[in-house]
C-alpha cells in the first residue's frame, strides 16, 4: 500500500519543513529540445513517480544527464528552477531529469528513503528513477557511463540510495544535507537518523552499501556530501557518518587528502584521490547551496531552502567532469594524460603489490586501479596487471 499511518505523515513532516508552494510545468511527452517539462511512457513506474525533464538546445551526442531529487514539499519544477543546476545544463550541454514525489505515496511529498521497498535495487521509487535513466538514455541518446545524481534532504537520501543500488548506473553523487545509506529501515528510526545521526564505524556504513547490490564488483561512483554547520533538520554529524561511509565504500582514508577554504564559508575537504568530498557550510542551514548572481561560480534562486551561500552546482557540475573552471581542491582532472612527447608510467605487478603501493585499492576481494576505479581481478599475489598513470592518483589498465 502507498498511503501511511498518520506517524509517518509526522516523521515525513519533520524531515524537511514545508517550502513554498511552487508551480508544475507539464508538458505532455518527451521534453523537446530547451524545455522542462513532463515525459510519460517511461517505464512500469512501481514507485508512482512522475518524471520531468531537461534537454538544452544543441544538445550533442552521447551528452552526460544529471538526475535531481528535490526536498520534502517542493517539485520538479521548483527544484530545477531554483537550484541553479539549468545554467550549467545550458553553457554545458547535458540533460536534466527529475522525478517528483507524489503526495499520494508520501503526505509531504518526500522521497521514502527509509522504506527499503523504495530504496532496494529492481523495487520501488528506486527503480522509478532508474527506468527515467533508461528512458532519457533512449530518448535523448545521453551517454550510459555518464549519469549523476544529486538531492537535498530527503532526496539526499534518495541520492545515496540510488548511488548504493545503482553503482553500474551513477558515476557520481552529491549528497546535499542528506543521510547515510539504509540508516534508517522504517519510519520509527528515521527519527533518530535525521537528529541528532546514528554513528557506526566506517566498516558498517559502507557494508549496508555493499549488501545494496550482492556480488557487483565493477568499479564505484565518487561522491561529494555539503552540509551545513547550522543545520538542525538533519543533523551535522550526518555529514561526517556520510563521509565514513563512502570512503570505507571506496577504499580510502577517512582522514582527508586536502583541505580547501571556498566563498560562502564553506570548507572542503578532500578523501583518496579526490573520491570523495565533503563540504561544511559555516553557519548554513538546512538547504541547497546556492550564489544568485551573474559570475561563471554564481547560481541560483535565493528561496526557502535555497541558501545564499556557495554555488553548489557549479561545483558538483566540475567535480562531475561536466564542465570547465577553477575547481578548488581538485588535484588535477584525472582525465587528462601527460603532455605529449611524455612517456607514460607505466608498472606490471601482482594485485597485491599495486595496492600496497597504493596504485590501487581492494575491496570484497578484489583489486581496482586508483582513479579509474577499473577492475583488475582477485586482490592476491598471484594476480598480475599492468597499470598506466594517466594522472595525478588515476592509474587505468593497459599501457
Amino acid at each position: 500500500m502507498r498511503h501511511r499511518p498518520v506517524l509517518a505523515r509526522l516523521v515525513r513532516a519533520a524531515l524537511v519543513p514545508v517550502l513554498a508552494a511552487v508551480g508544475v510545468l507539464a508538458v505532455a511527452g518527451p521534453a523537446g529540445a530547451a524545455t522542462f517539462g513532463q515525459v510519460t511512457g517511461f517505464g512500469s513506474n512501481p514507485g508512482n513517480l512522475t518524471m520531468y525533464a531537461y534537454r538544452p538546445d544543441n544538445l550533442p551526442g552521447n551528452a552526460p544527464a544529471v538526475v535531481l531529487l528535490h526536498g520534502c514539499a517542493q517539485n520538479a519544477n521548483g527544484y530545477f528552477g531554483n537550484s541553479g543546476w539549468r545554467k550549467y545544463a545550458d553553457q554545458w550541454g547535458f540533460v536534466l531529469i527529475v522525478p517528483e514525489q507524489k503526495s499520494a505515496n508520501n503526505s509531504t511529498s518526500c522521497f521514502n528513503w527509509f522504506e527499503p521497498g523504495d530504496t532496494a535495487r529492481g523495487q520501488g521509487e528506486a527503480l522509478s528513477i532508474k527506468q527515467m535513466v533508461d528512458h532519457a538514455r533512449s530518448t535523448f541518446g545521453i551517454a550510459a557511463n555518464r549519469v549523476y545524481v544529486s538531492g537535498l534532504s530527503a532526496g539526499g537520501a534518495m541520492a545515496a540510495a540510488m548511488l548504493a543500488s545503482y553503482p553500474d548506473t551513477f558515476a557520481a553523487g552529491s549528497i546535499v544535507a542528506g543521510i547515510p545509506y539504509r540508516c534508517a529501515t522504517s519510519m520509527v528510526n528515521a527519527f533518530s537518523c535525521m537528529n541528532p545521526g546514528v554513528d557506526r564505524s566506517p566498516a558498517q556504513w559502507g557494508e549496508l552499501v555493499r549488501n545494496a547490490y550482492p556480488g557487483y564488483s565493477g568499479a564505484r561512483p565518487k561522491v561529494a556530501i555539503w552540509h551545513g554547520t547550522a543545520d538542525y533538520t538533519v543533523g551535522t554529524a550526518n555529514s561526517s557518518e556520510s563521509r565514513d561511509q563512502w570512503t570505507n565504500v571506496l577504499g580510502v582514508s577517512q582522514t582527508p587528502t586536502g583541505t580547501s577554504s571556498l566563498p560562502g564559508g564553506t570548507t572542503l575537504e578532500t578523501y583518496g584521490a579526490d573520491q570523495v568530498r565533503l563540504y561544511r557550510v559555516a553557519g548554513m542551514g538546512h538547504g541547497t547551496p546556492v550564489d544568485p548572481g551573474s559570475g561563471a561560480e554564481q547560481c541560483g534562486t535565493a528561496a526557502a531552502y535555497f541558501l545564499d551561500t556557495i554555488c553548489s552546482a557549479y561545483r558538483d557540475a566540475l567535480f562531475f567532469g561536466l564542465g570547465t573552471g577553477t575547481d578548488p581542491g581538485d588535484p588535477g582532472d584525472p582525465g587528462d594524460p601527460g603532455d605529449p612527447g611524455e612517456d607514460p608510467v607505466c608498472v606490471t605487478a601482482s594485485n597485491y603489490a599495486h595496492v600496497q603501493a597504493g596504485r590501487a585499492y581492494q575491496s570484497g576481494g578484489y583489486a581496482y586501479a586508483l582513479g579509474s576505479g577499473a577492475r583488475m581481478g582477485l586482490y592476491n599475489v598471484f594476480a598480475t596487471t599492468t597499470l598506466q598513470q594517466t594522472g595525478p592518483a588515476h592509474w587505468v589498465i593497459g599501457c
